[in-house]
C-alpha cells in the first residue's frame, strides 16, 4: 500500500478533516460513456485503497446514483472512519418513464429524471437522499453541484438563477446547518469554473470548491485573482480534470479531447510543446500534468479517475518519483507555464 501526505482542508471545518493528496473521482463509476460491471467498478475502488487512496468524490448525477450506491458499497468493507466522502447535491432524482429521461452521457441508467433545486427544501433532500444511497450515516464534504455553471445550463442567465436560488430560497442556509449540526465537516460547491466559485466565496463563506479543470498544465487563470482569494481565505480546492479531459493523458494525438471536444490546432501545438520539455527530462506528460496541481498550496486533493483497476495503478506510478525542478523551470522560460505557478522549493 502507497502511503499518500494528507492535507487538512482548512480550519473552520466542523470536526477535523484530513484528506489524502491524491483521492478518486468517481464519475466513471456511474458508467460514464460505457457499462462498468459492478465487479470491476469495485475492483477499481479496491485498488484506490489499496494505494493509499482515503478520500472519495461521488455525486448523485454520475450514473444516477450507480456511482454513489457503488461508492457506498465499498465504503463498507473500507470501514467508514478510515475514508472521507465528498459529495454533491442540488439535483434530485426522480423515477420516470423511459421516454422522458434526459440524454446523458451514463450508460445502464435507471429510468430516472434531474430536479435542480438549489433551494433549502432541494438541498436537504438531495443531503438525505446522498446517505441512503451510499448507506452512511454522514459525508464529510458537501457541494452545491454545478450551481451558476454555464457549462451545464447553456447561459448566464439561467446559470445565474441557480445562485440566487442557492442564496435566496435558503440553499446556503441549509448547507450552514448541516456544517454547524456537524452532519458534514465542510461545505462548498463543485463547477466547472473557477470565476464562478470566486462569485461564491463573495457571497458567502465556503470551506472548499471542488474545480474540474482550470487549474492544468494548459490553463492556470484561477491564478490571477481566485486561487490567491483562497490562500486569503483559507479555502481548500479538491481538484479534478487534471488532464483537460484528455489531452494531458494521451498526448497531443489525432482526436484528443481538450475540455470533452476535439483539441484545437493551437491547443494540439502546445501540448507539443510541453511535451517536448517533458521528453528532455525523461517525465511522462501525464507525471507532469498531475504532479504540478499538487504543487499549489489551495490544492488540498485531487481526484483523479478511473474505470479499471489497472488505471489506478497506472495513475498512481505517476507519482512514484518526483518531477525534477528543471522541468518547470524550463516550461516557464519557454512560455509555456505561467511565471507565478508555484512549483516548489525553487521559488518558494
Amino acid at each position: 500500500m502507497s502511503v499518500l501526505k494528507t492535507n487538512q482542508m482548512n480550519g473552520r471545518t466542523s470536526r477535523p478533516l484530513e484528506v489524502t493528496e491524491v483521492g478518486f473521482g468517481g464519475a466513471g463509476l456511474g458508467n460514464l460513456f460505457r457499462d462498468v460491471p459492478d465487479t470491476d467498478a469495485q475492483a477499481t475502488l479496491q485498488a484506490a485503497y489499496d494505494n493509499g487512496v482515503r478520500h472519495f468524490d461521488t455525486a448523485p448525477q454520475y450514473g444516477l446514483g450507480i456511482s454513489e450506491r457503488r461508492t457506498g458499497e465499498a465504503v463498507n468493507r473500507f470501514g467508514r472512519e478510515n475514508v472521507t466522502i465528498s459529495t454533491k447535491a442540488g439535483r434530485l432524482l426522480e423515477d420516470c418513464p423511459p421516454e422522458e429521461k434526459e440524454d446523458l452521457p451514463f450508460v445502464g441508467i435507471p429510468d430516472m429524471k434531474i430536479i435542480y433545486d438549489y433551494s433549502y427544501d432541494g438541498i436537504m433532500r438531495s443531503h438525505e437522499d446522498s446517505l441512503k444511497r451510499l448507506n452512511v450515516d454522514y459525508v464529510d464534504v458537501l457541494l452545491a453541484h454545478d450551481v451558476g455553471d454555464m457549462f451545464t445550463f447553456g447561459d448566464r442567465e439561467r446559470a445565474d438563477a441557480t445562485i440566487r436560488q442557492l442564496f435566496d430560497e435558503g440553499g446556503f442556509k441549509a448547507l450552514q446547518e448541516l456544517k454547524e449540526s456537524k452532519q458534514v465537516a465542510a461545505i462548498g460547491a463543485g463547477v466547472n469554473e473557477w470565476e464562478v466559485c470566486e462569485t461564491l466565496l463573495k457571497e458567502g463563506e465556503f470551506d472548499c470548491f471542488l474545480l474540474a479543470g482550470r487549474y492544468t498544465l494548459l490553463e492556470q487563470e484561477p491564478l490571477n485573482s481566485f486561487f490567491p482569494l483562497c490562500e486569503k481565505r483559507d479555502v481548500g480546492i479538491i481538484l479534478g480534470g487534471a488532464f483537460n479531459s484528455g489531452i494531458l493523458a494521451t498526448g497531443p494525438v489525432e482526436g484528443a479531447l481538450f475540455q470533452y471536444s476535439p483539441a484545437s490546432e493551437e491547443i494540439l501545438e502546445r501540448t507539443r510543446k510541453i511535451q517536448a520539455v517533458c521528453n528532455a527530462h525523461d517525465v511522462a506528460l501525464p507525471q507532469a500534468a498531475l504532479q504540478f496541481t499538487l504543487l499549489h498550496p489551495a490544492v488540498k486533493v485531487l481526484i483523479p479517475g478511473a474505470m479499471a483497476p489497472l488505471e489506478v495503478e497506472m495513475n498512481m506510478t505517476l507519482f512514484d518519483t518526483e518531477v525534477p525542478q528543471s522541468l518547470w523551470s524550463d516550461l516557464k522560460s519557454e512560455g509555456l507555464l505561467r511565471a507565478d505557478a508555484p512549483t516548489g522549493k525553487a521559488e518558494n
